[in-house]
Order: structure tokens, then sequence, then C-alpha cells
């Protein structure tokens, strides 16, 4: 095949993210007028502030996606993993939501590209969690067998395209001809299912977690929200709330400031009350609804270093940030640089390294804030995690190398010293 005829995995990825933000907004109306809003924060950020590409070019910062899906088992979490290596997509960073102060019963990983130029190309990233369901917190032993039973009978992904995923992995892309047929499929397999939902089941996994009851309630996976990235994130939600928007009551992540942005702060508009078809136990589907997923916005700044961090969660520790940030970081990027808190191309603090991730803590509190009901878990019982679930346990079970985010910062950073 010639390399004329060939697209690779970043062009690839590209018109992935691309199809599943058309689908996503077929979906979801209200994502299509957060896609907007973001749009143009950006365009009159940029007219007005001369270092708005610091971060990263306009054109990449509004084309800039990150998805979140959820699966229930290792089978399932290999499969993902399978896939989205055809898109250049690998596992970085290992997440535990179960310990967040609005504790999540899920283990995570965030899928995406890690070298410099193909995160120029397209960042795209999916943030995926597997159900975690050998924590007795969360399931005891008799539902947790129910559950598995549940999840052994459904099949996620046609078996065919998880194959040839690997094989375009392998190749690097694939051709021209094949690339709209291969993305579609992949685009559909994240669609969100018309099959009536068990109203009973989904109502006792939801006792134990909203969350346990979007996973292993039904029998697809699905988009559980698209974010676009956003140079203004205080102003796009004061945007949002003009147009009538519902958002949730707080931006999380570092506060706003005259400083350096540092790595990533969130906000979403609240899930919206979605049509479902449901099945009572006798038989007869009835019409429903669900609020499972929601439309999150985000603004990235630069990655911190390890001692960066620490100076991080101590701050965010110290009663209101806003009130306290000057103290733990200094307010430029030369005294970020010199005092090791951030990570820069070079050492050159006029070339920040993008925060890439995610912030586990943050995360869980969107989840939280768009969820009914907390989640309720047995630690109160006394009853011990013995689950054996960390980041050598994840690598096992889908057959990869989880990269250190840290480690990949480090080598951004020198690769542009050769």
């Amino acid at each position: 095949m010639s390399c004329v005829n060939k697209l690779s995995t970043w062009q690839l990825r590209e018109r992935f993210a691309a199809g599943l933000s058309a689908m996503y907004g077929g979906e979801v109306p209200a994502y299509t007028t957060l896609v907007e809003v973001s749009t143009q924060v950006n365009r009159d950020y940029a007219d007005q502030h001369p270092d708005a590409q610091r971060l990263g070019s306009l054109s990449r910062v509004t084309a800039e996606r990150h998805g979140a899906i959820r699966v229930g088992t290792p089978d399932e979490l290999a499969a993902v993993a399978d896939l989205f290596s055809a898109f250049g997509m690998v596992p970085v960073g290992y997440y535990d939501l179960r310990d967040a102060v609005s504790p999540v019963p899920v283990i995570s990983t965030a899928f995406r590209p890690i070298d410099k130029d193909e995160l120029a190309h397209n960042p795209f990233r999916v943030f995926t969690s597997m159900l975690a369901l050998q924590d007795p917190r969360f399931f005891d032993a008799g539902l947790r067998a129910r559950v598995q039973t549940f999840l052994e009978c459904r099949q996620l992904f046609d078996p065919a395209l998880i194959s040839r995923a690997r094989v375009i992995a392998a190749e690097g892309g694939c051709g021209v001809a094949e690339a709209d047929d291969f993305v579609a499929q992949a685009v559909a397999a994240f669609a969100l299912s018309h099959q009536p939902i068990e109203k009973s089941w989904y109502g006792e996994l939801s006792r134990v977690s909203a969350v346990a009851a979007d996973i292993a309630g039904v029998t697809s996976t699905h988009i559980n929200h698209l974010t676009p990235r956003v140079l203004d994130i205080d102003e796009l939600y004061r945007r949002m709330a003009a147009r009538g928007v519902t958002m949730i009551d707080a931006i999380q992540g570092p506060p706003r400031w005259d400083g350096p942005a540092v790595l990533l702060r969130q906000t979403s508009f609240r899930a919206l009350a979605e049509p479902r078809r449901f099945r009572d136990d006798d038989g007869t589907v009835i019409e429903g609804s669900l609020r499972v997923r929601f439309g999150e916005v985000e603004a990235r700044g630069v990655a911190l270093t390890l001692k960066g961090r620490e100076r991080y969660d101590a701050a965010m520790a110290a009663g209101d940030p806003a009130t306290v940030w000057g103290h733990y970081f200094p307010a430029s990027d030369d005294e970020m640089a010199t005092q090791g808190l951030a990570y820069y191309r070079g050492g050159d603090p006029s070339k920040p390294v993008v925060y890439e991730d995610f912030l586990p803590t943050s995360a869980a509190g969107i989840f939280r804030s768009n969820l009914d009901r907390d989640t309720e878990t047995l630690t109160a019982t006394g009853i011990a995690d013995d689950s054996g679930y960390s980041i050598d346990w994840m690598a096992g079970a889908i057959g990869r190398h989880i990269h250190d985010p840290y480690a990949l910062y480090e080598s951004l950073c020198k690769e542009a010293l050769a």
C-alpha cells in the first residue's frame, strides 16, 4: 500500500473524534451548544490575549476533545485497549475513584497519544472506567455473582472490529477506502442503545451507584460525555448560564488566578433527563428517562512535576484554595521553572508543557455533581477492600504497559533539548 493511499493513526484518530462528536451532538443537543459557546470563547480570548496560544494553537485547542466511557469487565477493557490502539491511543495513568470524597466504584485509565507530534496533530483522549466489581465495600457476594453473570452474557464490540483494529495498529494505519467503514463502525460501537432496560435490575444497581447502573444495568456501552477545551472556563460558565443552561455548582480543580494556569479545570452542564424505555418484570415496556450523560468542558494548564503536584495537593487541602494559592505557587513561569514546579520544554519558561491527563478528585466531583444521590460504600461496617486492584493489576488485565504521565512529561522536555 502506498503512503499516498494510506491514512495514518492520527488521521484515523481525527476522524474518530469528529465522528463521535457528531454522533453525540445528535444524541445530546445541548452538547452542540457547549461546543459553539466554547469555540466563540476561544476566538474572543485569542483576540484579547497575545499569549493565548502558549498552551497550544487555537486550531488544536478548538478541535480538542476528551471522551469518557465505562465498561464492566477486564475483557471489555482489553477490547477497548485493542480498539483504541488503531487510533494511536495508549493507556496513560491509573485512577482510583473509589476512595475519593465522593466515591465512585470504578478504576480508570486514559487512552491517548503520547508522542509530541501526535499530540500536536490531534490530542483526543478517552477516560475509560471499569466497574470495580470485586470490591466488597460496594458489592456483596450475591450481587457480585449476578452482575458477573449479566456482564458475561453481553458483547460490547464486534470481534471482527477488534481484530481489524489490531491489524491497523500493527500496520500504523489503513487504506483510505477502508478508513470510512472502520471509523464508522468504531463510532457506532459507542452509540446510545434504544433497547429497553430491565427496570428492576437497573434500580437495584442504582441503589449501589448510579455509575454502576450505567455500566452493568444495560447491554451496551456509550459515550458518557465529550469534553471540548476552552481557554477561559469562567467566561464559558457565565455564557452557558446566560443561555439558560443549568451548570453544576462549581468549577472543579485549581482556582482562577493571575499566575500560570496549572493542571486542569473542569465544569459541566447538569445531566439532562433523556428518554429511555424500560421493561417491567411482567414484560411490559414503558417510557421513562435517565440522567446519566452530561456536557463537560475543560481548561488545561501547564503540567506540574511531582514537587509541583505536592504543592497543588497541599493548596487544595488548605481551606479555600483561592485565598491561599499565592502562598503555594509563584506568579510567573520563570519562578515555576526555577523552583522545579512545572514542566517546560528545554527548561524554557516560555514553552510550557500542556497537562494532558486527569485529576481523580475533579473527575469524581464532576460525576457526583451530576448524580441525584451519593454512592454508599460499606466502609462503615468494617468491610475491608481485598479486591487487589492496582496499576499492575490493570496492566496485566489488558496486557499492556500503562504509561507513567510524569515520565512522559520528562521525555517531552528532553526531546525539546535534542
